[in-house]
């Protein structure tokens, strides 16, 4: 992927070459999430954020990335608050917007709509889900969480053992994920999902095809010797019926208790959010807490994933406005304080 002015719309769009260069300058930005430095390189520059499908972490997390580099945004939240809703096409709305704008976030409920919404749009957009085919920018942050974790322990992703739980057959985060994965060697991967939420058969093929050694399973009780814990939840608007998605709910809680049984208390443990906490789900139990807050080598990195993701959209705008040789030359010590 060459990146300037090209609209990113599914990871099949890169490469190892075109990953590491992001990952590079995502470590660059460092300075800038964490409040040191402040940069004007998109001064004057225009984020449209479409968002159709309910999200409150990539939707913020676009607009702080924008704006922590100078640029401006403007939000649409709702296809009932858009044109959308009085008939108009995803190619019309396209047409309009990027007349408004320098790049355009885009998350739609719909499989391929931001791929249709491109075709109309004379600036990049950028995929920021569409239904349960991808989430691009998501499968980034997690493999620079775990390219950044497995180096901390002197590994490589090459080689490491990954397992997947939950709701597999909707998890576009997970898809996207597995896609990047196939630019690896030597890997395993183990899907712990029921029956009727495996991953689809597409996806295990290509993974098959790359030469990542592949195990199923429906039991999380029995021993894991891992690397990587990704646990997602279970897709209820995905679902038929609210009735359908209850049947799952819950089925893969993962505690201390398991954690130490299952898992030997090693492997990090990712989610990319939100999790579902209500008693009847709660995916990811209350207990690992302590994993996250008393320990600076803690093995629960759901937030430091999180705020992953803020480095790696920065760098993703950067490429693709190609202002990377701009970088820094505008940059300003931060003069307020925040309790960070």
């Amino acid at each position: 992927m060459k990146f300037y002015n090209d609209h990113f719309l599914s990871v099949e769009q890169l490469d190892p070459n075109s990953i590491q260069s992001l990952f590079i300058l995502a470590d660059k930005m460092k300075k800038y999430t964490d409040r040191q430095l402040t940069s004007k390189v998109l001064d004057g520059a225009i984020l449209c954020s479409l968002f159709f499908e309910p999200s409150t972490r990539t939707r913020l997390s676009f607009g702080s990335a924008f704006n922590l580099l100078g640029g401006s945004v403007r939000e649409t939240v709702g296809s009932g608050a858009s044109s959308l809703s009085k008939g108009e096409s995803l190619f019309d709305t396209a047409k309009v917007v990027s007349h408004y704008s320098d790049v355009i976030t885009m998350r739609h409920p719909d499989k391929y709509s931001v791929n249709k919404f491109s075709k109309g749009s004379t600036v990049p957009v950028i995929n920021a889900g569409d239904g349960a085919n991808e989430h691009p920018t998501q499968a980034l942050l997690d493999l620079y969480t775990i390219h950044k974790e497995l180096k901390t322990k002197k590994k490589l992703i090459n080689n490491a053992h990954i397992v997947f739980i939950g709701d597999l057959k909707h998890s576009r985060t997970i898809h996207s994920l597995c896609k990047l994965l196939t630019h690896y060697k030597g890997l395993n991967i183990t899907f712990v999902s029921p029956d009727a939420l495996t991953m689809p058969l597409q996806a295990l093929d290509e993974l098959y095809d790359s030469g990542v050694i592949i195990n199923q399973t429906y039991h999380l009780e029995q021993s894991f010797n891992c690397d990587v814990i990704y646990q997602t939840r279970i897709q209820e608007e995905r679902f038929n019926s609210q009735e359908d998605a209850n049947k799952y709910r819950g089925i893969y809680r993962l505690n201390q208790s398991v954690y130490q049984s299952s898992f030997g208390n090693s492997g990090i443990i990712m989610h990319p959010l939100p999790r579902d906490s209500r008693p009847q789900a709660n995916e990811l139990d209350t207990d690992l807490y302590p994993l996250e807050h008393e320990s600076k080598k803690s093995n629960l990195r759901i937030f430091e994933q999180s705020n992953n993701g803020l480095a790696i959209r920065m760098a993703l705008f950067i490429k693709i406005l190609d202002v990377e040789s701009s970088l820094g030359s505008n940059d300003q010590p931060v003069i307020w304080k925040t309790n960070r």
